[in-house]
């Protein structure tokens, strides 16, 4: 295995470095708060304190705001908490379920609700607008004081939360001691991977055969479900942060069947879940090792001529890079590349920045160097705190507190229970070279030792971004349009990271917007897109199908699964 204690530069070579054996003691702090640097949230701190004390105007505007939230709340208190809309101190926003049950409506509940709102409130904009202050400071400031708000929220303490009081009253206070022996329950199984039981039975169930294997992964082959498919293949590129059946969860909305079942030959990466004797492999290893060997094996079992190519999140930035690199080589099997909310411009990177600079980057190699990857269980904390009242808070008071029966799980629970590591080098590689350095977009990164540039990108892409997306905004996903040299169709749909690109036909009030811009047209930007893009009802599932096959030849006879290796879904899903 490589030299661990080694890491790359902006070439992507091999060099030197000082991490590893000779930090234990900051490989130790590491490992007591979790990987977060107390460096950076002191540097954070510091900057928004002295800016706010350096800006009288922005106190007096703060002064002004906390007289006139105490008015209108004691304003509102004083009339006995009215359960009238118009006389509210201040509304919650529409995505806030905290304060929705009919009990919240009466005093004092209603008086500790509209208190904590107000609260909100005037720290939001404490935090917001500091004249001088970082802007990076400045949202992330924004983003920590609304997570210690939301820790200490009424609606999370039993003798703040009305439900909690009632439904403890009604049992007799067996909620509280079931939830107490399931929060230790949890505290024993935490940290221990499961696996998911369903992976086989109910969903990754689309018929197919692992066809090719290497270290890093498992290439499926999905069965034909028409008598006569398009000559060219599709690749489909999943992230490697989680397990590659997202795109095949259960029947109905699995777009895996969905692609077969309109005549197209379509090949799935399922990733190796890595340990820590994989600590060394990067960014270039899972480039070799995934989409190139694909689309090597592919060529030559199929015989086709071009290969269509789809990459997912993560998936999606890899996608690019080989996209590029082939384009720089003179390599053209590509007939088109389609980006599912992936990113390839990292300056605006969404709330996922909030936790990366330099000082927190360091820390975290401290932690994956002593450990050799990044467990999910960290990596998901991250996702969590993105949306901490429904994923944390809510969760803890349904469990703990209320006692609720469990939640029966479904497809895209399981799945998302279902995380993975990453090996340190490359998710080192990767924080550094994409979200700190941009280098892709800036057309510094090396695939072989040589540049690589987006500019050199020729066949027709397709982007989908997201409405909500928190991990890949799609203005940040859009940027594509501005990298390369290629006719761009994009589409906008309703949801988020997950829930937007699984938006099969007949789901419920989906809609999506789409406008290609060819690369002789004029730029737009995302605002402007907006105007000029066609809404539609549905999903973008069918928009893309007809295009693909507006990029492929006359249907044919499908090819023959060659040598097959292991019934779909595979082992290297089922690895824990």
């Amino acid at each position: 295995m490589k030299d661990l204690n080694t890491t790359q530069d902006a070439d992507n070579s091999l060099v030197s470095s000082p991490k590893g054996a000779e930090r234990p003691l900051r490989q130790h702090l590491a490992s007591v708060t979790g990987g977060s640097s107390p460096a950076s949230l002191l540097a954070m701190w510091t900057d928004w304190s002295l800016h706010l004390a350096m800006a009288p105007d922005k106190q007096v505007a703060l002064a002004q705001t906390a007289g006139e939230h105490w008015l209108n709340w004691m304003n509102y208190v004083m009339q006995g908490a009215p359960d009238d809309p118009d006389t509210l101190p201040i509304s919650p926003p529409k995505t806030d379920r905290r304060f929705q049950d009919e009990s919240w409506r009466q005093l004092p509940f209603a008086a500790l609700a509209q208190g904590f709102l107000l609260a909100e409130d005037f720290w939001d904009k404490a935090t917001t607008d500091v004249p001088g202050l970082n802007p990076a400071h400045d949202r992330t400031m924004t983003f920590l004081m609304r997570q210690l708000l939301d820790s200490a929220a009424p609606s999370n303490f039993v003798a703040t939360n009305p439900e909690v009081l009632a439904r403890t009253a009604t049992m007799g206070g067996l909620n509280l001691q079931h939830g107490f022996a399931r929060w230790l329950r949890d505290q024993q199984d935490q940290g221990q991977t499961t696996g998911n039981a369903q992976v086989g039975d109910k969903v990754a169930i689309t018929p197919g055969e692992v066809v090719f294997r290497n270290h890093l992964m498992e290439l499926i082959q999905y069965a034909p479900t028409t008598d006569k498919v398009h000559p060219e293949p599709i690749l489909i590129v999943p992230a490697w942060i989680m397990k590659y059946y997202i795109l095949d969860l259960s029947p109905a909305n699995s777009l895996v069947r969905y692609l077969t079942e309109n005549g197209f030959t379509v090949f799935m990466i399922s990733w190796r879940n890595p340990d820590a004797n994989d600590a060394a492999l990067g960014m270039q290893d899972y480039l070799d090792q995934g989409p190139r060997a694909a689309i090597d094996h592919i060529a030559a079992s199929t015989g086709a001529q071009k290969i269509h190519a789809a990459g997912y999140c993560l998936g999606g930035t890899l996608l690019s890079i080989a996209a590029a690199a082939m384009a720089r080589d003179g390599d053209d099997r590509l007939a088109s590349m389609t980006l599912l909310a992936a990113q390839t411009d990292f300056s605006e990177p969404g709330e996922l920045s909030l936790f990366i600079n330099e000082s927190q980057v360091s820390f975290l190699e401290d932690v994956m160097q002593a450990q050799g990857y990044l467990d999910a269980e960290q990596m998901m904390s991250a996702f969590q705190m993105m949306r901490s009242n429904d994923l944390i808070w809510s969760q803890m008071i349904r469990k703990y507190l209320l006692d609720d029966d469990d939640v029966p799980m479904n497809d895209l629970m399981a799945w998302n229970a279902d995380s993975t590591r990453m090996p340190a080098r490359m998710h080192g590689e990767y924080l550094r070279h994409m979200f700190l350095n941009n280098d892709l977009a800036a057309g510094r990164y090396t695939v072989d030792g040589h540049i690589v540039s987006l500019r050199d990108i020729r066949v027709p892409v397709f982007g989908v971004g997201t409405e909500t997306d928190h991990i890949a905004p799609w203005k940040s996903v859009f940027k594509i349009h501005n990298l390369g040299h290629a006719d761009v169709t994009f589409a906008l749909t309703t949801g988020g990271h997950n829930a937007g690109i699984l938006s099969e036909p007949g789901h419920k009030r989906r809609h999506f917007r789409m406008l290609t811009t060819r690369d002789v047209d004029n730029a737009l930007g995302p605002d402007d897109w907006i105007t000029e893009a066609t809404p539609q009802d549905g999903s973008w599932w069918s928009a893309w199908a007809a295009w693909l096959a507006d990029r492929s030849g006359k249907p044919a006879k499908p090819p023959q699964i060659s040598e097959t290796l292991a019934p779909a879904p595979g082992t290297y899903v089922m690895m824990e």
